[in-house]
C-alpha cells in the first residue's frame, strides 16, 4: 500500500473496491472457537424480493457500526445474514404478475405457483443483499441463510409439533382479520389504519311488545350492513337513560329477530347515543362481549367480502352495496334516525390496501399465555433488557394483555402447516411427515394452509445459528457460542409483533432468552420531522445518496441523527455535509502524510518535554473525545458518538492543531500528527467504515492481510488529560478568535500585524503566556505585551476576552475618517432595522395572525440590530478617544 493519497477523495473509486477486498479475505467471518468475548447480532431479515429502502440503511448502519466496534474491542464478533420468504408479500407480487398474464394461482395449480414463485425469488432475491453491501455491511455472508430454505423449514415444522404436543397450538373458531383481496386471514401487523371520510348512521331497534317506535333504543354506527348479524345491544350497567331496558328484547329490523339488551362496562355511554349494537362475529371489541355474555355469533359476511346467506334477503350483495341498501330500507320503514359525516379509522391489508373484515373463521393458534408470562419474567428480571429502557413499559404493557395468535395463512408460498386430515376428517400432528404408504393407508390429506411469515421469523436467533428444532441453547458450536445474541437491533415499532414472539420462542425451546439487550432505533424522517410517504413526496432512495455521495456519507447522517428510540430525521444536505467531512478527514490525512516521517507512524509518542502547547491540548482533546465515545458505545448512542467525532476531527484537529502545526517542522509534530489521525481513524470507523480504511492503510502502508476493522481499539489514556494545557489552549482559541472578528470588523489585510497591549490579571495571565507563540502565528500579532492600562498613543481598538482586554492601536493602521464613516453608515442602517423591526412587532395584528416561525424570526432580527448598534457604538467610542 503506497503512503500517498490522490488529490480528491472519490468514494466510487474506493467503495466497491475496499469491499470486494474485505469480504474476499474473510475479514467478516467469525468462528465459534475464535477468541474472544462472543457478541452475536442478527439483521433482522428483509423480504426475499425486497430492495433497500432508508429505514433499512439505518438498521444496517446502526448494526454494522456496533459490530465493528465490537470487533475492534477484542469480541468474538459475528453478524448473521439472511432473507424472509415474506409469505404475503412475495405471493402477492407473484400474483400481480400472472394477473397481466390473466391468469391466477388456481388457473396453474399450487404446485406450478409454487414454482413460479421459486422462479421470481430466483430472479430478484438477491437484490437487497447486493444493496447492503453497497452500505459496507460487514455481514457473515458465509452464514447466510432463507427463512424457507430446507434446514429452516425443518426447525419451523419441529417448533409447530412441539407446541402442539405441548396444547400450545391449536385448531379453532375465533374472530380474526381477513382480507377479501387476498383471502386470507392476517395478523395484526399485516393490518395497516387510514382515516377515512364515511358516515355515521343512526338505526332504531323497536322494543319487543310495544307499537311506540319510539320506545325502542336507537344505535350508531359505521357500519350498517352488520347489523344484518347483531345478537344485542349493549349499554352502560351506570347508564340511567337505559336501566329500565336491560334485560329487555328488541326487534332486529330487516331480520325480524328477536335480540336482548345487554349491560356491559365496555361501552362508551360518551359515544354517540351511548348504546351500541352488538356484532360478535364481525368487531372484536364485540367479540369479546359476545363472549362474556354467551351471545349467538351469526357471521353475515363471505371470503369475498360479500352478505351470506346468513344475510337473508341482502345475500350476495357486496358489503358497501349491503350498506346503502339497508339504510335506505330502514329509512322506508322510519327507523333510520339520521346520517351524519364522520371521519374515522379503518384496518386495511398492508399490501393490498383493501379494507379488512374482521370475521369469524376456522384458524390455528398459539395459546400464547404461558409463552407470554415467561417472556414478561424475562424483561422483569432483567434477563432481557431495552434500549432506550422506557420502551419496556409498552412492551410488557402489550405480553400482559396479548390474545392468542392466529398463525395460520390461506397462501400457498410458505411454510404449509404440518398438520393432516384423514379420510374420516381426523386431525393428525406426527412427529415427522407421513411416508407415502402411511398417506395412502389412511387417506391422508395436509391442511392447506400455511404459517403466519412471523412463526418462522420468530425462529430467527435460533436458526441463524443453526438450530433445528432440538431442545437446548447448545446443540451446534454456534449455539454454545453466540446464544444468547448480545443485541436485538429494530425499530420500536415492532417490538410487539417480533421482538416478543422471538422471546417466547427462545425461552421455550432454548431455555434461555434469545439476546441480552433490544435496541430500538426510530424512524426515518425528513428534514422537517415528516414521516416519508410517497403521498408526501419526500421519500428518499439510499441507492441514489450513495451514488452520489458515497455510502459513508450516508451512513454518517443516518446515524448522526440517531438517538436509541428516537425518530432520525434526514435530509439531503445533511449527506452533503458528511460527504464535507470526508474530504475534510481525507486533505487532513493528506497534509499528514506529506510531512509525517515514514517511520513516524510506528514509534509513538515522543517524550513530554519535546511537546508543545498544542502538542499536549490536542493529546488531551483526544482522549477526552475517545472517553466521550467509549461511553456513549455502552449504550450505542451513535449519534452522540458522530457528533464527538465529528467535533474532534473538524473544530479541533484540523481548525485548530494542523494550523499551528503547517508552521512547524520538528519530529514531534510529525508524531503527534499521526497519532492522533491514527486514534480518530479508530474511532470513526464503525461510523464511515471505507474513508478510515483507505486512509487508514495508507498511514500504516498496510499489507493485504491487514484491515482497520480488525485494528484493536483505542484504549483510554487518562494520562493524556492535561487540564493546563486545555485551558492554557482555551484563551489562545478565545484570544484568536475575538482578534480575527476585529480584524473583520475593520477590514484589514492579512499581512497587517497587530500590536497589542493586554491588560489582564495575573490568572489571566499565567495562562495567556504560553499561549502566546500560537496567538502571534493565528492572529497575526507582531507586538504583544502586558500592561495594566492602555497606551495614550491616539485611538485604541479593544477586544474583551474572559479575565483580559486587549487593546490594539488603530492610527496608521486604519484610515480613522473612512472608518470613522462607514461606521456612522452601517449604524444608521442598523436603526432603520431596528426601528422597522420594533413596529413590526408593535403590530398587534401581526404577532397575533402570522405564522409563530414569521414572527420569531422579526424577533431574532431584533435582537441581532440591537447587537450590531451595541458593537458599532462601542467602535466609534474607540475612535474618539
Amino acid at each position: 500500500m503506497k503512503r500517498e493519497l490522490p488529490k480528491g477523495y472519490e468514494p466510487s473509486e474506493v467503495e466497491d473496491r475496499l469491499y470486494a477486498w474485505w469480504e474476499s479475505s474473510g475479514f467478516f467471518h467469525a468462528e465459534p472457537g475464535d477468541d474472544g468475548e462472543p457478541f452475536a447480532v442478527v439483521l433482522p431479515p428483509p423480504n426475499v424480493t425486497g430492495n433497500l429502502h432508508i429505514g433499512h440503511a439505518l438498521v444496517v448502519s446502526v448494526e454494522d457500526a456496533m459490530v465493528r466496534h465490537a470487533r475492534m474491542t477484542g469480541h468474538n464478533a459475528v453478524w448473521l445474514p439472511g432473507t424472509d420468504h415474506a409469505g404475503i408479500a412475495t405471493q402477492t407480487v407473484v400474483e400481480r404478475r400472472l394477473a397481466e398474464e390473466g391468469l391466477t394461482r388456481h388457473d396453474l395449480g399450487r404446485e406450478a405457483f409454487i414454482e413460479r414463485v421459486w422462479e421470481h425469488v430466483g430472479e430478484y432475491g438477491g437484490t437487497i443483499l447486493r444493496q447492503e453491501r453497497k452500505l459496507g455491511a460487514s455481514l457473515d455472508w458465509d452464514r447466510e441463510i432463507f427463512t424457507l430454505d430446507e434446514t429452516r423449514s425443518e426447525a419451523v415444522k419441529a417448533a409447530f409439533r412441539r407446541w402442539y404436543a405441548d396444547d400450545l397450538i391449536y385448531r379453532g373458531l375465533r374472530l380474526i382479520n381477513w382480507c377479501p383481496r387476498c383471502l386470507t386471514a392476517l395478523s395484526d401487523i399485516e393490518v395497516d389504519h387510514q382515516e377515512v371520510d364515511g358516515e355515521l348512521a343512526y338505526l332504531r331497534y323497536p322494543l319487543m311488545g310495544s307499537d311506540d317506535p319510539e320506545s325502542g333504543v336507537t344505535v350508531a354506527t359505521t357500519r350498517a350492513e352488520t347489523m344484518l348479524g347483531d345478537t344485542a345491544v349493549a349499554v352502560h350497567p351506570d347508564d340511567e337513560r337505559y336501566a329500565h331496558l336491560i334485560g329487555r328484547s328488541l326487534r332486529l329490523p330487516l331480520m325480524d329477530r328477536e335480540i336482548p339488551v345487554i349491560a356491559d362496562a365496555h361501552v362508551d355511554a360518551e359515544f354517540g347515543t351511548g348504546a351500541v349494537k352488538v356484532t360478535p362475529a364481525h368487531d372484536p371489541n364485540d367479540y369479546e362481549i359476545g363472549q362474556r355474555h354467551d351471545l349467538a355469533m351469526i357471521d353475515i359476511i363471505t371470503n369475498e367480502a360479500a352478505i351470506s346467506e346468513a344475510g337473508g334477503a341482502y345475500a350476495g350483495l357486496d358489503r358497501v352495496e349491503a350498506r346503502r341498501k339497508v339504510t335506505a330500507d330502514l329509512d322506508a320503514q322510519g327507523l333510520l334516525a339520521g346520517v351524519e359525516s364522520h371521519r374515522h379509522s379503518v384496518g386495511v391489508c398492508s399490501r393490498c390496501k383493501t379494507v379488512i373484515e374482521p370475521r369469524l373463521s376456522e384458524q390455528w393458534f398459539v395459546a400464547v399465555r404461558r409463552l407470554a408470562d415467561a417472556a414478561a419474567a424475562a424483561v422483569r428480571e432483567g434477563r432481557t433488557g431495552f434500549v432506550p429502557e422506557r420502551n419496556a413499559k409498552g412492551f410488557l404493557d402489550w405480553l400482559d394483555n396479548l390474545h392468542d395468535w392466529c398463525i395460520s395463512r390461506q397462501l400457498w408460498w410458505g411454510h404449509q402447516i404440518p398438520a393432516w386430515y384423514d379420510r374420516d376428517g381426523n386431525l393428525h400432528v406426527p412427529s415427522d411427515d407421513p411416508s407415502p404408504e402411511e398417506t395412502e393407508r389412511l387417506g391422508l390429506t395436509q391442511d392447506p394452509d400455511v404459517l403466519d411469515t412471523w412463526f418462522s421469523s420468530q425462529l430467527w436467533p435460533l436458526t441463524t445459528l443453526g438450530w433445528t428444532g432440538e431442545d437446548g441453547a447448545d446443540v451446534t458450536p454456534e449455539l454454545r457460542t453466540w446464544y444468547p445474541t448480545a443485541v436485538l437491533e429494530t425499530g420500536y415499532d415492532i417490538n410487539t409483533f417480533w421482538v416478543s414472539r422471538m422471546l417466547m420462542a427462545g425461552l421455550y425451546f432454548a431455555g434461555e432468552v434469545p439476546f441480552r439487550t433490544v435496541y430500538n432505533h426510530g424512524m426515518v424522517r425528513d428534514g422537517q420531522g415528516k414521516k416519508m410517504s410517497k403521498s408526501f413526496g419526500n421519500t428518499i432512495d439510499p441507492l441514489d445518496f450513495i451514488e452520489k455521495y458515497g455510502a459513508d456519507a450516508l451512513r454518517f447522517a443516518l446515524l448522526r441523527a440517531a438517538t436509541p428510540g428516537q425518530d432520525a430525521p434526514l435530509a439531503e444536505e445533511w449527506v452533503e455535509g458528511a460527504r464535507r467531512f470526508a474530504n475534510k478527514l481525507w486533505n487532513a490525512a493528506r497534509f499528514v502524510l506529506m510531512v509525517a516521517d515514514e517511520t513516524v507512524a510506528t514509534q509513538g509518542l515522543p517524550p513530554e518535554g519535546l511537546l508543545e502547547l498544542e502538542d499536549r491540548w490536542i493529546l488531551s482533546r483526544l482522549d477526552a473525545t475517545r472517553a466521550t465515545v467509549d461511553d456513549a458505545m455502552t449504550t450505542w448512542d451513535l449519534g452522540r458518538v458522530a457528533r464527538a467525532v465529528y467535533h474532534f476531527v473538524w473544530d479541533e484537529y484540523c481548525d485548530w492543531y494542523l494550523e499551528l502545526a503547517k508552521q512547524r517542522d520538528d519530529e514531534a509534530v510529525g508524531a503527534v500528527l499521526v497519532h492522533v489521525l491514527d486514534v480518530a481513524l479508530r474511532l470513526l470507523h464503525p461510523l464511515m467504515p471505507f474513508v478510515t480504511e483507505e486512509i487508514w492503510r495508507a498511514l500504516h502502508q498496510a499489507s493485504d492481510d491487514e484491515t482497520l476493522m480488525r485494528a484493536s481499539w483505542p484504549a483510554p489514556d487518562v494520562a493524556r488529560r492535561d487540564q493546563a494545557a486545555e485551558s492554557q489552549f482555551a484563551a489562545l482559541q478565545e484570544a484568536v478568535t475575538e482578534l480575527r472578528r476585529f480584524r473583520a470588523e475593520h477590514r484589514l489585510s492579512p499581512a497587517e500585524r497587530l500590536t497589542v497591549t493586554a491588560d489582564a490579571d495575573a490568572a489571566s495571565r499565567a495562562v495567556l503566556e504560553p499561549a502566546l507563540p500560537g496567538i502571534r502565528q493565528l492572529a497575526g500579532v507582531g507586538e504583544w505585551s502586558f500592561s495594566t492600562s492602555a497606551t495614550d498613543e491616539g485611538p485604541q481598538g479593544k477586544v474583551s476576552m474572559k479575565g483580559a482586554e486587549l487593546f490594539i492601536p488603530l492610527t496608521g493602521l486604519v484610515d480613522l475618517d473612512e472608518e470613522r464613516a462607514r461606521i456612522e453608515r452601517e449604524l444608521a442602517t442598523a436603526h432603520a432595522e431596528r426601528e422597522r423591526a420594533e413596529r413590526k412587532l408593535a403590530n398587534t395584528g401581526f404577532v397575533q395572525k402570522a405564522p409563530e416561525a414569521l414572527v420569531q424570526s422579526e424577533r431574532e432580527k431584533l435582537v441581532e440590530w440591537q447587537t450590531a448598534i451595541a458593537r458599532l457604538s462601542g467602535q466609534r467610542e474607540e475612535l474618539a478617544s
